[in-house]
């Protein structure tokens, strides 16, 4: 089931946020790294985007508990896109309905807004959020080099037209 997401899901995204990570990028970041990730910041930032009018966050449930997120708003480059910030599901979720769900709900969100294209930005070694992003329609057009967790990593730029 996807929804919404409401204040109280904050430590569920922060904890599908960090567990994701983990699995997702230890072969960029190392497990040390990845142990690091502080769960109470993501936390908060799970909370100002699920009470932020200008962002939409949904939740992927399954039997009760959430199991993956999106979370959508004003593109930092231009405030005139919009932007998909983040989607990550857990592990153990991945290859289910959860992940094209959450696409689904945040490209009919923007939709919604009257935007007339989105972007988002992954990691250039992440082959299967690329592959994921490609089948929901998503066409590389860029590329730039950001820092996380102390290393830069280069990243591709994705866009969506509507």
């Amino acid at each position: 089931m996807i929804r919404r997401a409401r204040l109280d899901d904050a430590a569920a995204i922060a904890e599908v946020h960090v567990r994701t990570w983990q699995a997702a990028y230890e072969h960029v970041f190392g497990a040390e790294r990845l142990a690091g990730i502080d769960v109470r910041g993501r936390e908060g930032l799970a909370r100002r985007n699920a009470s932020d009018a200008d962002h939409d966050v949904f939740v992927a449930e399954e039997d009760d508990r959430i199991v993956g997120f999106a979370a959508s708003g004003p593109a930092e480059e231009d405030g005139e896109e919009r932007e998909l910030f983040a989607i990550y599901v857990l592990p153990e979720a991945w290859g289910t309905a959860a992940a094209p769900g959450l696409m689904h709900a945040t490209l009919d969100a923007m939709r919604g807004r009257g935007t007339a294209h989105a972007i988002l930005w992954v990691l250039d070694d992440n082959p299967r959020a690329r592959r994921f992003y490609e089948r929901e329609g998503w066409q590389a057009d860029g590329s730039a080099e950001s820092e996380y967790l102390g290393l830069a990593v280069p990243l591709v730029r994705y866009r969506m037209r509507f």
